[in-house]
C-alpha cells in the first residue's frame, strides 16, 4: 500500500475514512463496495486527484477501461506530473488500437516515478514495456512481447497466408 501512496501522491491529512476504507476494501478484492468508497471520498474533498486514481483503478479492474482512461486523463489535465496516471493510462492505451500512444505515458512515469523499493517491479515492468514498444513489438494482453508482424522487416515474422 506504501506504493500506491507514494505513486498517487496520497496527502493523509486531507484524507476522510471514506478513503482508508475504499483501500481496504480494494485490498479484499471488493471492488464495487471500493469505487462506492472512493466516490464518497470524492465528494468530500472534489477534485482529489488520489481519489479519482484509485476510482480509475476500480474501473479497470471491473472492465470499464473506457471510464477508466477518461479518469485518468482527468487527473492529467488536474496534474499533468501525476505518474500513477501515466503509469495507469498507459497500460491501457497498450491494449488499444494504437499501443504506440502509451509510450509518452510510460515515458512519463518513468521520469517521475517514486524511488523507494515498493516502487521497484512498477519501475521494471514500464522500462520493459517501453523497451519492447520502441523495438516495435506488440504486447498482448497477457503481457507477452512479440514482433509487430506490420513493422517487422523478417520475413519469417509477417504472417504470410
Amino acid at each position: 500500500m506504501a506504493f500506491w501512496k507514494k505513486l498517487l501522491g496520497s496527502n493523509d491529512d486531507q484524507r476522510v475514512d471514506y478513503y482508508d476504507e475504499g483501500v481496504s476494501l480494494l485490498e479484499d478484492g471488493k471492488v464495487h463496495e471500493a469505487l462506492t468508497s472512493f466516490r464518497l471520498a470524492l465528494k468530500a474533498v472534489p477534485g482529489d486527484a488520489v481519489a479519482l486514481q484509485q476510482i480509475a483503478i476500480c474501473y479497470t479492474k471491473i472492465g470499464m477501461v473506457v471510464e477508466a482512461a477518461k479518469t485518468y486523463r482527468h487527473v492529467l489535465q488536474k496534474d499533468p506530473g501525476a505518474a500513477g496516471a501515466h503509469y495507469g493510462l498507459a497500460f491501457i492505451l497498450l491494449r488499444s488500437e494504437s499501443p504506440s500512444d502509451a509510450i509518452p505515458h510510460l515515458e512519463s512515469f518513468l521520469a517521475d516515478a517514486p524511488p523507494d523499493e515498493d516502487a521497484g517491479a512498477h519501475v521494471e515492468h514500464a522500462r520493459w514495456t517501453l523497451a519492447q514498444l520502441r523495438d516495435g513489438h506488440v504486447i498482448d494482453s497477457h503481457g507477452v512481447s512479440t514482433p509487430d508482424p506490420a513493422t517487422s522487416p523478417h520475413k519469417e515474422d509477417r504472417d504470410v497466408g
